[in-house]
């Protein structure tokens, strides 16, 4: 059955995330994300059928007991990580791939009133880190990473670390790509820029006083003329 499955790759995924799992007891009686994926694989398979009340209220249940909002219709893939859980808000029309992994305080939220595709899109493999915010019908491309408290309202390419609010893009010649969950590591996209721009500064300091220079001695040229 593919709930089973998917709720068994979820399963997997908990002790290949998180070194605090110590046990298979432990993880289905007290951790919170994994008792959320695991109610919206059953609430998703309802909402599909039509059972929308049925499937609205046992998320409703599920949000009481594990602080982790996820709305029936979302539709996520296999592999699926909520780490700490408590604050986790996912909207109707989000859609994740596999093997993504979220942390507590993240909302994938829309930004219209209108029926439709209103959240976001994530890839796979993907890793959101706490307190992100992300923002209507975007795209956040496949092996990305989203920094802690960032706010995402652009598409974000595949391979990329966005951070900051807005969240920004880094740029790959500045950070190439931010690979692990060192979270001291993570880069920041402005300093850099900041670096940059006083070099120019610097630059132009230094042309302004070789042109005055030459205005100087040709002053002096003049006058001795």
């Amino acid at each position: 059955m593919g709930i089973l499955k998917d709720i068994r790759a979820d399963f997997q995924a908990v002790f290949e995330r998180d070194p605090a799992a110590s046990s298979s007891l432990e993880v289905i009686a007290a951790y919170p994300g994994f008792q959320a994926a695991a109610s919206h694989r059953i609430t998703h398979y309802l909402w599909r059928k039509n059972f929308k009340f049925t499937a609205r209220l046992m998320s409703h249940i599920s949000r009481f007991f594990t602080g982790v909002e996820i709305h029936p219709g979302a539709v996520i893939g296999k592999g699926f990580f909520i780490d700490h859980g408590m604050g986790v808000v996912i909207g109707e029309t989000s859609e994740i791939g596999e093997n993504v992994t979220i942390y507590h305080g993240v909302t994938l939220g829309g930004t219209s009133f209108t029926k439709g595709k209103r959240h976001p899109t994530i890839g796979s493999n993907v890793t959101i880190g706490a307190g992100a915010k992300i923002l209507g019908p975007l795209n956040v491309g496949a092996n990305s990473k989203v920094g802690a408290n960032s706010v995402v309202i652009r598409d974000v390419p595949p391979n990329s670390t966005v951070v900051g609010i807005p969240g920004s893009v880094v740029p790959g010649d500045i950070f190439p790509y931010y690979s692990g969950l060192e979270h001291n590591m993570l880069p920041d996209p402005i300093f850099p820029l900041i670096e940059r721009i006083k070099g120019l500064e610097e630059s132009v300091h230094a042309l302004k006083s070789e042109l005055d220079d030459i205005r100087e001695k040709k002053s002096l040229y003049k006058a001795a003329n």
